[in-house]
């Protein structure tokens, strides 16, 4: 989907369209999207909203509405359900289809995405970009190519090259760190990737080596997967002020607790990590985790492991301005789990 949360408040709001937009914000917050006008300031999701409004003094912010995003997102999986049962969610805006089958006929990829993107648009009111291509890798960066409402067609031919093109940095499981650590390796695009041999990519990436060395190449033979499990579930909280003491870090603990421990039930999944994150006032992050051997059960649990990790950094050195909570270590929600904490590791 094209700027999907900005989108969608500006299709609810009619004041809004054609205006910068920013989704989140608040003057301590962050963005959670923006829309098309406001992306040609340098406005980004996650970025802090006092950058944004210096970058665009124009911009609105808009609270998020994640129940209307939510019910939006169910629209469009039902429209991909006509046409495959094999769909991989990678967030509310965004999945890939398996459409070997050709359910409806219509002869090519390329006919069946035109079709379904004409669908969003006239049940949702919503543009979607769409990447056609014979593998996840490529079909993910086709689809980024001719945003907004646009459509890439990438075929096994063409592949190797079109990868070769683009900066390594666009490269999904390529993040900031390591795109800079490629820069300095004189690893700027695909072809520079594909010149590199496998021995040496591995001597510098590890096991990631082998992934990169594939990926130059136009090579990826990942499934989709239409049932993708949860890596993790979290929550967290920006405040207002920053704090200081253990009274206010405590009760930011235990609500950060019960806003994630929603999530978790209502995801139904089950983990044995809780992780800490701690963003402090200069913008410095931290996390701590601690893991058990079986998977916890109860809000109760889950928060006391939070609350153990907040013991870890105390006293705080300086002002925190964002907490977060979340549950790693996913594991078969079908296991029965044990009715009490689990040993710590």
């Amino acid at each position: 989907m094209d700027a999907f949360y900005a989108s969608v408040e500006q299709r609810d709001d009619p004041t809004l369209r054609g205006k910068p937009v920013a989704v989140g914000g608040g003057h301590r917050g962050v963005v959670a999207a923006a829309s098309y006008e406001a992306r040609k300031f340098g406005v980004r999701s996650a970025m802090p909203s006092v950058t944004a409004k210096r970058r665009c003094p124009d911009l609105i912010f808009v609270k998020p509405r994640f129940d209307v995003y939510r019910g939006v997102s169910q629209q469009i999986r039902a429209i991909f359900a006509d046409y495959t049962d094999l769909i991989e969610p990678l967030a509310l805006d965004e999945a890939y289809l398996d459409v070997t089958e050709d359910r409806k006929g219509l002869g090519t990829a390329k006919a069946i995405a035109e079709e379904i993107r004409a669908r969003i648009k006239a049940e949702t009111g919503l543009t979607a970009s769409a990447g056609v291509s014979y593998c996840k890798f490529i079909a993910k960066l086709a689809s980024d190519q001719n945003k907004p409402d646009g459509l890439c067609v990438i075929p096994p031919h063409k592949g190797p090259a079109f990868v070769a093109t683009l900066p390594v940095k666009r490269f999904h499981g390529v993040g900031p760190v390591t795109a800079a650590k490629m820069e300095r390796l004189g690893i700027l695009t695909g072809a520079d990737m594909a010149a590199w041999p496998l021995e040496q990519l591995e001597a510098h990436f590890g096991s990631s080596g082998r992934w990169y060395w594939r990926i130059a190449r136009g090579i990826d033979e990942r499934e989709v997967k239409s049932d993708r499990p949860y890596k993790s579930v979290s929550a967290e909280r920006t405040f207002d002020v920053d704090y200081l003491t253990e009274e206010d870090l405590r009760r930011e603990v235990e609500r950060v607790a019960g806003l994630a421990w929603q999530r978790i039930e209502r995801s139904g999944v089950k983990g044995r990590t809780v992780t800490l994150k701690v963003k402090y006032a200069d913008f410095t992050q931290i996390t701590r985790s601690k893991s058990f051997t079986t998977p916890l059960t109860g809000k109760v649990s889950f928060e006391a492991a939070g609350q153990a990790l907040l013991d870890l950094i105390l006293p705080v050195p300086k002002g925190v301005r964002l907490l977060g909570l979340g549950l790693h270590s996913i594991v078969d929600p079908d296991v029965e789990a044990p009715k009490q904490l689990g040993l710590e590791i």
